[in-house]
């Protein structure tokens, strides 16, 4: 099976949560390349933003858009966001001093139990229950297509082997600390390690051994061919053009 993470479109983030128009053009890109190789089942978050991104790809493909309430990376901001200022919140993950506390020596060393670093202390978030919450959901939903997740042995069992091909659009924070999740790695590694950009795809391998079991792969990370296949600006998180 492969399974595809994909980051909404370049978005508006107002109160229609909309697409801007680059955003748009990103969307039509990313259903041309998805519909080259085909894909069998198509989930969104229920966030406007990532279903106006998912959309095209659908009617592409004449395939329904199932919704994943708990892609819903809003049930998981309060939690994991960290008010630096009054009326100012970003991902505990996200800022300067986020990054550079969560790679220090200190969390490196606590391992599995991450979550205990000084620094979720001082700033006054416990980030466990929505990473317990988005691993349990992550898991049901693996089940569903025949993948049971061994957290203990940081690997799958293959129920019910498939070649399908399943996407997800959803976002940033939640894709990252789904990363995280999936992988069996320390969430801060994913936060501070990986990035994902407007309409980019992470396609994660879950091969069908012999063994009966499987490690799911990263075979590409936050990929933006389509974008350059269309002539459209390669801007990652629309700061670097490269």
């Amino acid at each position: 099976m492969l399974l595809y993470i994909i980051r909404h479109g370049d978005p508006t983030y107002n109160e229609h949560d909309e697409l801007t128009p680059r955003g748009t053009l990103q969307a039509a890109a990313l259903a041309k390349r998805l519909a080259r190789y085909g894909v069998d089942k198509i989930y969104s978050s229920p966030l406007n933003r990532a279903r106006v991104t998912a959309q095209p790809t659908c009617d592409l493909l004449d395939k329904e858009m199932g919704i994943l309430e708990w892609a819903n990376e809003d049930l998981y901001w309060d939690e994991l966001a960290y008010v630096y200022e009054p009326g100012k919140a970003e991902w505990c993950f996200r800022t300067q001093e986020g990054i550079v506390e969560l790679r220090s020596p200190e969390v490196e060393k606590l391992g599995k139990e991450w979550y205990k670093a000084d620094y979720f202390k001082r700033i006054g978030i416990n980030p466990l229950p929505a990473c317990q919450r988005l691993r349990a959901a992550s898991d049901a939903f693996l089940a569903e297509h025949g993948y049971e997740h061994d957290p203990n042995e940081a690997k799958y069992k293959i129920v019910n082997p498939t070649d399908e091909r399943i996407a997800v659009f959803c976002h940033h924070g939640f894709g990252l600390t789904w990363l995280g999740a999936l992988l069996d790695i320390p969430h801060p590694v994913a936060w501070t390690s990986f990035d994902i950009s407007h309409s980019d795809l992470t396609v994660i391998d879950f091969g069908n051994n012999p063994s009966g079991y499987t490690n799911p792969m990263i075979l590409t990370l936050s990929n933006d061919s389509h974008l350059f296949a269309e002539g459209l600006p390669t801007r990652y998180q629309n700061k670097i053009e490269f």
